[in-house]
């Protein structure tokens, strides 16, 4: 029988979590949009000009510049997203969001809210601030 260490259950309960977490907000598809779209919605929404460097944006949600590119592609071709050349520097685009993406995440936000309360009940959410903190050290820097 072999033995793992604390540190590695930890994480493996961290990957189920989000795999159950990911699975509870199935529900958003209601509004044509998966968990990560809406974290990349969330993300131009609270960005200045409410655009964001694609790869700032990918480092933001923990995937690769064409990872990126990959999850952007059916954003774009729904007109939730645009893309936006840099005046300046060719080598660098913006992701914009586009009004119908704005109108898309300010629906899909109630029912996000909604779901993240069913599974962080209020009984639970005097360990948040922990579980945050901890999370940030993690590497979690979505704010």
């Amino acid at each position: 029988m072999s033995t793992i260490n604390s540190s590695l259950k930890t994480l493996m309960n961290l990957a189920k979590v989000q795999a159950v977490i990911s699975r509870r907000f199935d529900r958003l598809n209601i509004h044509g949009i998966g968990f990560n779209d809406f974290m990349i919605l969330y993300l131009l929404h609270q960005s200045a000009d409410e655009k964001m460097r694609r790869v700032d944006l990918a480092d933001k949600i923990g995937i690769t510049a064409s990872g990126i590119t990959r999850v952007l592609l059916p954003l774009e071709k729904r007109g939730l997203v645009t893309r936006e050349a840099n005046e300046r520097d060719a080598r660098v685009s913006y992701v914009v969001l586009t009004l119908a993406g704005k109108q898309l995440f300010e629906d899909a936000e109630k029912t996000a809210n909604l779901l993240a309360n069913e599974i962080i009940t209020v009984e639970k959410t005097k360990d948040i601030n922990i579980l945050n903190n901890l999370l940030t050290k993690l590497g979690g820097n979505i704010t």
